[in-house]
């Protein structure tokens, strides 16, 4: 019999987890999913996830300068800088000078930026899109708040 109780507490192994380690869990999950989804994104599109997020952005905000976005994106102007390389070398991203002041640059998207950044099968938005449904506003909010918490609380 104690054998029978051991192996049922296997089973319910990660219900019995600290809180804490629940979090870990999923979000290990969350980033592991988010990563495969990645893969095949630079498979089919020719572009990884982040690189992904700024063409959106960029799309959402033409003429954004890289310190705004990087301001948007809630990271550090230097995490950006390859992914902009990237963009930029594979012609999806054109960088130019801001009209009002030559020392800052600006993001557009290239008529080839723009076909990228109009699909929407199989994106890592079209995942989390399809997560959320159904999941009320107030979950939603509530979530975010966690999320930032975590963010913060990540970030030394």
């Amino acid at each position: 019999m104690p054998n029978q109780r051991h192996d049922h507490e296997q089973h319910e192994g990660p219900a019995l987890l600290p809180d804490v380690l629940q979090f870990m869990q999923l979000l290990w999950a969350v980033a592991h999913g988010l990563e495969r989804i990645s893969k095949r994104m630079t498979g089919d599109l020719g572009i990884t996830g982040p690189q992904r997020l700024v063409l959106r952005v960029v799309g959402l905000f033409p003429g954004i300068s890289a310190g705004d976005l990087s301001t948007v994106l809630h990271v550090h102007p230097s995490t950006l800088t390859g992914v902009l390389q990237r963009l930029v070398a594979q012609r999806l991203v054109a960088r130019s000078d801001d009209p009002a002041d030559r020392r800052r640059a600006v993001l557009r998207l290239t008529a080839r930026g723009s076909r990228v950044n109009a699909v929407r099968e199989g994106t890592v938005e079209a995942a989390i899109g399809q997560a959320l449904e159904g999941v009320s506003n107030r979950d939603r909010i509530a979530t975010k708040r966690v999320l930032e918490r975590l963010s913060v609380h990540l970030d030394p």
